[in-house]
């Protein structure tokens, strides 16, 4: 029904009526979009309770109503055979749908679907990660949270970029239909109300005009406002919350702005020079987070196979890191990436003018308009993240820097006990964050040694900012537990 609305819609009359303004003509489509999906599409409360095992169904809750009704019946006439009938019936529909359940649990573990299985066992057995709930309670935490996750804007007039000739990059509606039949359908609405499931069954409909809309926003170098504004949801990072850095904020962004962006990674990505840094892992081409530890991995051991040698390994934790990107920055550095100037003024405009507020329960705070960070739940983020710090590389020979996204670890290869090397690899580091207005977080930054040499020595630490770096037996390495022996006992323990 709602693709049939949308069929005999006159698109073009959006274009005409906006007179080329790209926040006209976007927002009339977006809240005409939102209208039909209020006017046509049905809206069912479903009741769920904690306990709720996944093979329960409708069915199941229909027979578990009819026991209960037989049983108040069969109480009051003394008859209790619709009853017992009734309850011999659940039992055999339960008994057959967990039969039923298990066999869908065993087919994904048979075949490549991971996500349903681990989703599936996590059902079975009630395993949930303790965290502390949001305070909803509290009318004041949403303003309090939102200026907090706003700490690095520097309220500075956003800059702006000369005009550059008309973007050369368009897409199809071929490409907008298969992004937008790509949409994960379980992924919640943005601040515009559209589902990524009514873009995934329009498809067909509505890429004609989103086509129009993205391509209008790559010539002009605008994005339109309404795709700009985030909701952001604080999620608590560990069991007990104490303060507001305790919280990690996710951007809840238009699902039609996310397809926007994807379009424009995976063109950003193919045009990627091969000059880029080798050890940055993130958003390359058959490169994952496996390679990363191997490359870690085998760095140190070969290093370690020589005579007198040892390995500092330095694990660098920054605050806020998508939050911290400068815009201005990341498009001079996208310019030498040989990206085409009008789609870095693209870039700029995305990441500038960024309208947020924070959701607590029903609590919102006042927007903020944001000029500074990539939000993080953006599709872009990540990617703009990696090529903003492509240029943080090793100045000497015998240290590495091997970067996955804002995972950075600095490997230095010590040999007869000479460490000049590894500590002016680390100050320069430091000298280089300052310079991108990234933070480094001291605290959370840690040092594993490895040294293998019969003979045990005392390794001076290392000072960040003053500060003393923890040096630690163990770390948890892009999701892999290693040690200073560099086997696997804590992680398989």
């Amino acid at each position: 029904m709602l693709q049939d609305c949308f069929e005999h819609v006159d698109w073009d009359m959006f274009r005409i009526a906006s007179d080329n303004n790209i926040d006209v003509y976007a927002d009339s489509v977006s809240e005409f979009i939102s209208k039909c999906i209020g006017d046509v599409v049905p809206i069912a409360n479903i009741k769920t309770f904690p306990n709720q095992k996944p093979w329960i169904d409708g069915s199941i809750r229909a027979k578990l109503k009819a026991r209960t009704t037989a049983f108040n019946q069969g109480k009051a006439t003394g008859n209790m055979t619709e009853y017992k009938q009734c309850s011999y019936s659940l039992r055999k529909a339960i008994k057959q749908a967990k039969r039923q359940y298990r066999d869908k649990v065993e087919s994904q573990f048979n075949g490549s679907d991971t996500r349903g299985m681990w989703q599936g066992l996590q059902s079975i057995t009630d395993y949930k990660k303790k965290t502390s709930p949001v305070a909803d309670h509290d009318v004041l935490l949403p303003d309090k949270l939102n200026n907090f996750f706003a700490r690095f804007e520097d309220n500075t007039v956003p800059p702006t970029r000369p005009a550059t000739k008309t973007c050369g990059l368009t897409f199809t509606a071929a490409n907008v239909r298969k992004t937008f039949k790509c949409v994960n359908p379980r992924k919640a609405a943005g601040p515009d109300g559209i589902p990524g499931r009514v873009l995934r069954a329009c498809a067909d409909q509505l890429a004609g005009v989103f086509t129009d809309i993205f391509n209008q926003s790559l010539s002009q170098s605008a994005v339109p406002t309404c795709f700009k504004r985030a909701t952001i949801v604080p999620v608590p990072k560990k069991a007990k919350v104490t303060d507001l850095n305790d919280y990690r904020p996710v951007a809840l962004t238009s699902v039609i702005m996310k397809c926007f962006e994807r379009l424009v990674k995976d063109h950003i990505t193919s045009i990627l020079p091969d000059t880029l840094d080798p050890l940055q892992f993130a958003y390359r081409p058959n490169r994952s987070t496996d390679d990363a530890i191997a490359i870690t991995l085998h760095t140190a051991l070969t290093h370690l196979d020589k005579r007198n040698t040892y390995v500092r390994m330095l694990f660098i934790d920054y605050s806020s890191a998508f939050n911290t990107i400068v815009p201005s920055k990341l498009v001079i550095k996208l310019e030498t990436l040989g990206l085409d100037p009008a789609l870095c003024n693209w870039v700029l405009d995305f990441l500038t003018g960024r309208s947020q507020v924070v959701r607590v329960g029903n609590n919102i705070s006042t927007p903020l308009i944001l000029n500074t960070g990539a939000p993080q739940g953006c599709v872009l983020s990540p990617l703009l993240y990696s090529l903003f710090t492509h240029d943080c590389v090793a100045k000497h020979a015998s240290n590495s820097i091997i970067k996955f996204a804002d995972d950075t670890t600095v490997v230095g290869l010590i040999t007869n006990n000479d460490e000049t090397a590894y500590r002016e690899e680390v100050r320069a580091l430091g000298v280089w964050c300052q310079e991108n207005n990234l933070s480094l977080n001291v605290s959370k930054t840690k040092e594993m040694i490895v040294d293998f040499r019969k003979q045990e020595r005392e390794h001076p630490p290392i000072h960040i900012e003053g500060t003393v770096v923890e040096k630690v037996e163990s770390f948890k390495f892009l999701g892999v537990h290693i040690t200073d022996k560099l086997n696997w006992s804590t992680h398989t323990d």
